[in-house]
């Protein structure tokens, strides 16, 4: 597993799975509630070339950091969510807002630092840009301009670049988290349905990330007015209640949805309505 900026956010998606994992601060190696799990925590950066080479099974890195390795690995699943959230992250080319760089062309024989450092060689290469390509250790928006002459920095929001002053000119890469494997495991019976169980598990964090249930009970004459009311993944659960003439009604929904949809319900006669999270929805 990642150790770093996406370790929290990875420790809650599994929580959320079912699968709790515990460690401190300064662990290399976390406990969990699963026996058939044995957890390392490593970078990002060097998950693909572990996997790859059979140290581990299985791993969650990024996209961006299975290119920039070359590493050879069974892509599982896309896991999307990253440090701040369930979104994407780009890597993005950047240079001071003052700067007479406009475009990726206008990098001929500059100098750019980043941490992704074959990526952007392959990226300058398909534009038929010459520059040269530098490895930054980290705090690689405050070397242009004096260190360089633009960076390839990853942001989700854009935020830290605007407040070191900067502008973004172009997408590198769109990257993603990625669950892989290596050959070898998913041809070993019990490891591959041991990481088919997992992915299934984790998708279905995921999916219901963004969504919600509600429970409501409803008058059989304002049953069909209300279930017209209700986006669902398939039609409502219904159940008869032990009061005549009364079901009890039950859906899931898009979290977005329901604080629209909810006054909706009230004034078409639902009673007791209730709103509840969802750790995991399976298709």
């Amino acid at each position: 597993m990642p150790k770093g900026s996406l370790q929290e956010s990875t420790f809650e998606l599994f929580r959320k799975a079912g699968i709790k994992i515990y460690a401190d601060a300064r662990s290399y190696r976390p406990s969990c509630d699963d026996p058939e799990l044995d957890i390392v925590l490593v970078r990002a950066q060097e998950i693909p070339r572990y996997v790859d080479e059979k140290v581990f099974d299985c791993g969650i890195t990024g996209l961006d950091w299975i290119l920039e390795t070359g590493a050879k690995v069974e892509e599982i699943c896309d896991l999307r969510y990253a440090k701040s959230g369930f979104r994407q992250v780009r890597w993005v080319l950047a240079v001071p807002e003052n700067s007479r760089i406009k475009s990726v062309k206008d990098l001929k024989g500059k100098r750019l630092a980043t941490e992704l450092v074959q990526v952007v060689r392959k990226y300058l290469k398909k534009n038929r840009v010459p520059a040269e390509v530098e490895f930054s250790w980290g705090a690689t928006e405050v070397k242009v301009p004096e260190l360089c002459d633009a960076i390839v920095e990853l942001t989700e929001t854009g935020s830290s670049l605007r407040a070191n002053k900067l502008k973004i000119l172009e997408e590198v890469l769109v990257s993603t988290t990625k669950f892989i494997a290596n050959s070898s495991a998913v041809k070993n019976a019990w490891k591959k349905e041991k990481i088919e169980n997992i992915t299934l598990l984790l998708k279905g964090a995921l999916a219901a990330e963004s969504m919600v249930g509600l429970k409501m009970n409803v008058e059989q004459k304002n049953l069909s007015s209300i279930v017209k009311i209700l986006p669902a993944l398939k039609q409502p659960t219904v159940s008869q209640l032990a009061l005549k003439g009364w079901v009890a009604l039950e859906v899931i929904l898009d979290e977005s949805e329901a604080k629209e949809i909810i006054p909706k319900l009230k004034r078409s006669g639902a009673q007791g309505i209730i709103e509840y999270p969802l750790n995991k929805v399976i298709p």
